[in-house]
């Protein structure tokens, strides 16, 4: 996980927090966090590089919809993750 851009991370978690979402699932809950617009041409390269790590996988729902789900080593990585940021932040803040 150390090698992700801080948006691949986030693509990550969006992914892991929703049933199999399609791309526009996942841009959705991105724009509304982020407060703009994502654009396609950010957002396709970045799920696709996460399939080739093999963090997440790309199924079809469709002919026109790939739907996304995490991989087991993506869900080691987000508890890793987790697990090293616990150990710098205060749980009472």
């Amino acid at each position: 996980m150390y090698d992700l851009t801080g948006f691949q991370r986030d693509l990550l978690y969006v992914a892991a927090g929703l049933d199999e979402p399609h791309g526009l699932a996942i841009k959705d809950e991105l724009e509304n966090y982020y407060e703009k617009e994502i654009h396609h041409g950010r957002l396709y390269p970045n799920l696709d590089t996460l399939v080739e790590k093999g963090l997440i996988e790309k199924g079809e729902a469709d002919r026109r919809t790939n739907v996304y789900s995490v991989t087991r080593r993506g869900h080691r990585e987000i508890e890793d993750r987790l697990q090293w940021e616990d150990q710098y932040v205060d749980d009472t803040l």
